[in-house]
């Protein structure tokens, strides 16, 4: 067994609790960390969506059972994540066509290092000025985010944390509506993955699930008196610097 292996289940166990308690950073964090281990893109981006897909509708489903969001037939909360899912469908299709036809693999490793990193300075960039919210707009972002989460297994997250906190959606429920946005969108980008490419390595995947899975319980009971703005900058910053050490790494600079 490839001792790297063996690092993917408290790995996952890290990022997808940070995820499940932010709404945010499991493939954002996940993905550049398995590319800088020596795992190929079209490998580590399929794994992360098949575990992200699993534990974003556990921890939604968690999140419910705690009443930190309200999943009800009707709920404004279920509409949201219904939108949002939604409109991610479009962006997931044509980021897994760009990413399996269109970019070759070193491409792909640069392409995924600008989009990490210019998520971290945007997240950092609009922490107290955040712009104007409209649903206009969150449809744009979901589409967008889910551009990112196909191409490059992350950046979903803050994207539509931005959009929701931005309409007046409370932190705790928007956490709740982005982990079961992001397992739809996920299940999306798996489908297309398989259509585009046929059979597909799936080993990584068990030692995410593994470990993504432990991690939600514990992040949905942290979420009721978890200081959201404290952790934010820090999961940008760790954001950024992921960023731009995979580009480093696409350059041959590290």
């Amino acid at each position: 067994m490839d001792p790297k292996l063996l690092l993917l289940v408290p790995l996952a166990f890290v990022c997808e609790y940070c995820d499940s308690g932010l709404g945010m950073g499991y493939g954002t964090i996940l993905t550049p960390v398995l590319l800088l281990l020596g795992f190929e893109p079209l490998v580590v981006v399929p794994a992360v969506l098949m575990s992200e897909f699993v534990t974003g509708v556990t921890g939604a489903f968690a999140h419910h059972s705690l009443r930190n969001v309200r999943f009800e037939r009707r709920s404004k909360d279920t509409k949201v994540a219904m939108v949002l899912a939604a409109c991610s469908m479009v962006g997931t299709v044509i980021a897994v066509i760009v990413a399996t036809q269109v970019l070759p693999k070193d491409k792909l490793k640069l392409a995924i290092g600008i989009v990490i990193l210019a998520m971290g300075v945007i997240i950092l960039a609009t922490l107290r000025r955040p712009p104007k919210f409209s649903w206009g707009k969150i449809t744009a972002v979901g589409a967008i985010a889910s551009f990112n989460k196909g191409l490059s297994g992350g950046g979903y997250g803050p994207l539509v944390m931005g959009g929701q906190m931005l309409s007046g959606i409370g932190v705790k429920n928007a956490i709740g509506i982005t982990s079961l946005a992001e397992g739809l969108t996920c299940l999306v980008g798996i489908i297309a993955y398989v259509i585009a490419r046929g059979s597909l390595p799936w080993h990584l995947a068990p030692y995410l699930m593994v470990g993504a899975l432990l991690s939600v319980p514990f992040a949905a009971l942290t979420v009721k008196r978890m200081p959201e703005r404290a952790f934010k900058p820090a999961v940008a910053a760790v954001i950024a610097i992921l960023g731009f050490w995979t580009l480093a790494k696409a350059f041959g600079w590290a």
